[in-house]
């Protein structure tokens, strides 16, 4: 019996007993109260799929690819699902977890910006504001006490009900986990769970390629290398060190031996030794990065793709995966649950965000190395899955699927005609990836619904749909160009330092992540200069304005709603929203160097980046998929009415916090 199964049987012996109606009494002030469902399920299991669009799915379902899809439609109902607002993923699946609007869970972009120095950070997780208490021995320093990474994910999550009923329940990989909540629930945590070394997947590349020079490369390193007599040496950076006086990345080497003649290649990493032939990738290799000598190391684990030996080198490292079988930081609940899975199934990826969009944008990996390093991460999926299924005999189990959604990203420039980057050559080669993808998950959907009992409920659901992202928009450039940003001199117009050259003390207005627009308010930012009373009139002119840009090139316009904050958003958090949310218009986006505070000279562009499909646009414009076994009686269902309606249909109290319905069953 594993570690969990005894603590869940411990647990639920505890609840047998009349403590259940003891402790719900003791909680009646705190939720609505709601009398059981007279039809309740006997499990319940929720797959979600990033990305699913609803037009995709029907055109796949009419051309015969989604067989078991179309068997739960007609056992149930297919509904567009209303996305969060913005319809970001970080957003959107919290709104799912709390069933709330992010008034109340606090979320409101991929990212988020600091008032006090005005600078932005990740959204969904953050080390807790403070100072490490440390002593310095010689050229090191020993950390006695550092301040913790919290999960800023605010609000209920409905799993903590079903648990407070003695329901178990198995979340696994649900995007915003990060770290796991402390919970009685089973939990593996998903998008927002960085790499080792703190960011969302930094790969690296190794290369002699002369045209090549040792540089960042959005997202990932590429370093230049000598070899001599078919010899090289080099280093793998992984997390900073922090026990060093000086606090740099700790490194391990790497020793590559290549054979040109046979078109292979001896590499050793750390201590372990692996033999790739050209276009081979290897097992999981551990990877530990020393950090105080003979006493303290990180450990990590990578994969590698060598990608060619002759003409230019090249030897491809995934970004530096924490290692689950001794995580650096919390990415589990019990802590001892991701170890269980690699004894069980062995090593597999633990990062966020796991397809490695980020080397196929910088030209390290092809578009064919790409699809081939997302099948390996779906299938890797599908086999926990599998395992997971097979040992679901009660409760509620949600399992995610992420492949959809960054293949729809990286393709949709294959199947649209007037994005820059289509070509025929393009969608005759890849034009087929994304249905091939759906016809893969609708063999998952298969699989849970094989196992699928008279009276169990199987929902498939996802945050957002898609749409092209032909064109780019640079917020801040607007913003500088109509006045309402102001900088301290000339401005820098290229560069990456957020907000270089700002004076804060004549800005109105700034952008901060994907769709938030700020007003530089006094008593919230810290070099606020906008008076609360003209907070009214400042918004409304915006909203005017940036609903009246048109494209130059085409006539289109690029926004198609801005919305004030205090129409969409309630609850506590909401005074941490941006005033405005710009909803763009089908096939334009905020650019890459303005969501961070960037204010390039062009304000429109097109978007060359292979990162060719979006949804962080107006909602109303990509509704994800509902899909349930159960047939519901309900117009338009939205993400956050799924939790109070697994809520009561299992019998559980309903949060006061809950903005969401309980959605009805015909």
């Amino acid at each position: 019996m594993s570690h969990d199964q005894q603590h869940r049987l411990s647990r639920r012996d505890w609840l047998v007993g009349s403590a259940v109606a003891a402790g719900m009494t003791g909680l009646a002030g705190c939720f609505k109260t709601r009398a059981p469902s007279t039809d309740q399920p006997g499990r319940v299991l929720v797959l979600g799929i990033d990305g699913m669009d609803p037009n995709l799915l029907r055109q796949f379902l009419d051309a015969g690819r989604m067989p078991n899809c179309q068997r739960l439609i007609a056992r149930g109902s297919f509904y567009t699902l209303a996305t969060s607002n913005p319809p970001q993923s970080p957003v959107a699946w919290s709104n799912f977890i709390s069933g709330c609007n992010p008034g109340v869970h606090g979320i409101f972009d991929f990212v988020a910006r600091d008032p006090e120095s005005m600078q932005p950070y990740h959204s969904t997780a953050r080390q807790e504001p403070g100072r490490a208490t440390k002593l310095t021995i010689g050229k090191y320093v020993l950390p006695v006490s550092s301040p913790p990474v919290r999960n800023l994910r605010q609000g209920p999550t409905f799993w903590d009900s079903l648990e407070a009923i003695g329901i178990d329940c198995t979340i696994l990989r649900m995007p915003a986990t990060f770290p796991p909540d402390k919970s009685e629930a089973v939990t593996l945590s998903g998008m927002g769970t960085p790499d080792l070394a703190g960011g969302y997947g930094t790969f690296s590349y190794f290369t002699d390629d002369p045209s090549q020079r040792t540089r960042d490369a959005g997202g990932g390193r590429i370093e230049r290398i000598e070899f001599e007599n078919d010899r090289a040496t080099c280093q793998l950076k992984g997390p900073v060190n922090e026990f060093s006086v000086q606090p740099e990345p700790a490194t391990v080497p790497i020793v590559i031996e290549r054979d040109m003649a046979r078109g292979a290649a001896v590499i050793t990493i750390d201590s372990t030794t692996v033999v790739l032939a050209e276009g081979e990738w290897s097992d999981w290799i551990n990877v530990r990065f020393p950090l105080l000598p003979m006493a303290v190391d990180a450990a990590g684990i990578v994969r590698l793709y060598l990608k060619k030996t002759h003409g230019a080198f090249g030897l491809y490292v995934s970004p530096v995966n924490i290692d689950p079988r001794d995580p650096a930081v919390p990415i589990s609940m019990p802590p001892d649950y991701s170890r269980s899975l690699v004894r069980e199934l062995g090593y597999f990826y633990t990062q966020g965000i796991i397809e490695d969009t980020r080397a196929l944008s910088a030209g390290v990996l092809s578009n064919e190395e790409y699809c081939q390093q997302a099948l390996f991460v779906h299938e890797e999926r599908l086999k926990f899955f599998q395992h997971e299924l097979a040992r679901f005999d009660r409760g509620f189990l949600f399992y995610y699927f992420s492949t959809l959604d960054l293949a729809s990203h990286m393709f949709w420039r294959s199947l649209d005609e007037k994005h820059p980057l289509y070509t025929p050559d393009l969608a005759r080669g890849f034009g087929g990836h994304l249905g091939d993808l759906y016809h893969k998950v609708d063999e998952a959907i298969g699989l849970a619904l094989e196992r699928l009992n008279d009276g169990d409920w199987l929902i498939v659901l996802s945050d957002h749909g898609f749409a092209p992202f032909r064109r780019q928009f640079n917020l801040n450039s607007w913003l500088l160009d109509e006045g309402y940003l102001q900088t301290d001199g000339p401005p820098i117009r290229t560069g990456e330092i957020p907000f270089q050259g700002v004076d804060w003390s004549r800005t109105l207005a700034y952008g901060v992540g994907l769709n938030g627009l700020y007003l530089n308010r006094k008593g919230r930012e810290n070099p606020g200069c906008v008076d609360p009373e003209r907070v009214p009139e400042l918004t409304a002119k915006l909203k005017e304005r940036l609903e009246a840009i048109r494209d130059p090139e085409t006539g289109e316009a690029v926004i198609a709603n801005v919305f004030r904050s205090e129409d969409i958003y309630q609850g506590p958090q909401a005074v941490n929203a941006p005033d405005l949310i710009v909803g763009y218009q089908r096939g334009y986006r905020a650019s890459w160097d303005t969501i961070l505070g960037g204010f390039p000279r062009q304000q429109i562009l097109d978007n060359l980046d292979p990162w060719s499909g979006d949804h962080c646009i107006d909602p109303s414009l990509v509704p994800g998929v509902l899909l349930s076994s159960r047939a519901l009686d309900v117009a338009s269902p939205r993400l956050e009415d799924l939790a109070p309606t697994i809520l009561a249909a299992m019998g559980a109290a309903i949060p006061v916090e809950m903005t969401g319905q309980p959605l009805e069953f015909a």
